[in-house]
């Protein structure tokens, strides 16, 4: 996990120098069709069948739901400082507390809207009441962020419906067929070394996808979840030694504060679990 984190971050970051010279939909369609033809490639010879989906509606909008966070994020990172962007982001778990009670019909209890309450209260420490007048685009992150929420709640629907490799060979189909369709109107002709980093950026982008599948093969989501969020800590160090940008005293306070109410938010959850286990055996031995 704290590899995938890694590869995420470096993935944006490259999605980040390319998105200064070339279109963002020119980008975006470099990282999936790269990403696309690796799957279909490593598919076609180990596994056709898995290219079959139970549920290939589902599919298809959590492979959108992807489409629409990476253009976000790429618009995000062409306007915004590279650590606020990264920190924003870690505020998806809070939002995945808030969707899951309409769409999922989950109980939340007081403690973890209090998790919620502080996640938001770090996004603002983050953006800051001048940033909402003067700096609109500063809620672009955000609006990604909740995208990303989406993408985890749909990919929690098809737990259990889908080989996992189905799973990863849909993830960027949508993308791919979306940018695409407005590649014609965003083309700028790149340069090797921009082909280079385009390539480089859908290689990362499978890459990353792969690795966060078989963290979750490997060990159970209590273990692996909370590693998730060392993305701020190699978010920093690339926007250090990469960007040259030293990240504001507010921006790392509001990024601690979002982690630590995910971090919270992931307790409560894991707690709330234990005790419906332990309820469900205790039930079990009742009536044996």
């Amino acid at each position: 996990m704290v590899l995938t984190t890694l590869l995420f971050v470096t993935q944006d970051a490259t999605m980040r120098v390319l998105v200064q010279t070339y279109p963002i939909v020119e980008v975006a369609w470099a990282r999936f069709a790269v990403h696309f033809l690796i799957a279909f490639v490593l598919l076609s010879i180990r596994s056709p069948q898995s290219m079959r989906s139970q549920r290939p509606g589902v599919q298809i909008l959590r492979s959108a739901l992807l489409g629409v966070l990476t253009l976000l994020a790429a618009l995000s990172y062409r306007l915004l400082p590279f650590v606020d962007v990264a920190a924003i982001a870690n505020a998806a778990p809070v939002f995945v507390t808030v969707l899951s009670v309409p769409i999922l019909k989950e109980r939340v209890g007081w403690r973890r809207w209090l998790g919620v309450l502080a996640g938001f209260v770090g996004a603002m420490l983050i953006i800051g009441p001048a940033s909402l007048t003067f700096q609109w685009f500063i809620l672009l992150p955000l609006a990604a962020a909740l995208c990303n929420a989406l993408y985890q709640i749909v990919t929690r629907v098809l737990r259990g419906s889908d080989p996992t490799m189905t799973t990863f060979f849909y993830t960027s189909l949508a993308g791919t067929l979306m940018c695409s369709a407005a590649l014609p109107w965003n083309w700028v002709t790149p340069d090797l070394m921009a082909v280079a980093l385009m390539v480089l950026l859908g290689t990362i982008g499978a890459c990353s996808h792969f690795c966060l599948i078989r963290a979750y093969t490997a060990a159970d989501a209590a273990t692996v979840a909370p590693f998730g969020y060392t993305s701020l800590v190699w978010a920093v160090l690339y926007g250090l030694l990469v960007f040259g940008e030293v990240p504001s005293a507010t921006t790392l306070a509001g990024g601690l504060v979002i982690v630590g109410s995910g971090l919270y938010i992931f307790h409560r959850e894991q707690r709330k679990g234990r005790a419906a286990v332990a309820s469900a055996e205790a039930a079990s031995s009742t009536a044996t």
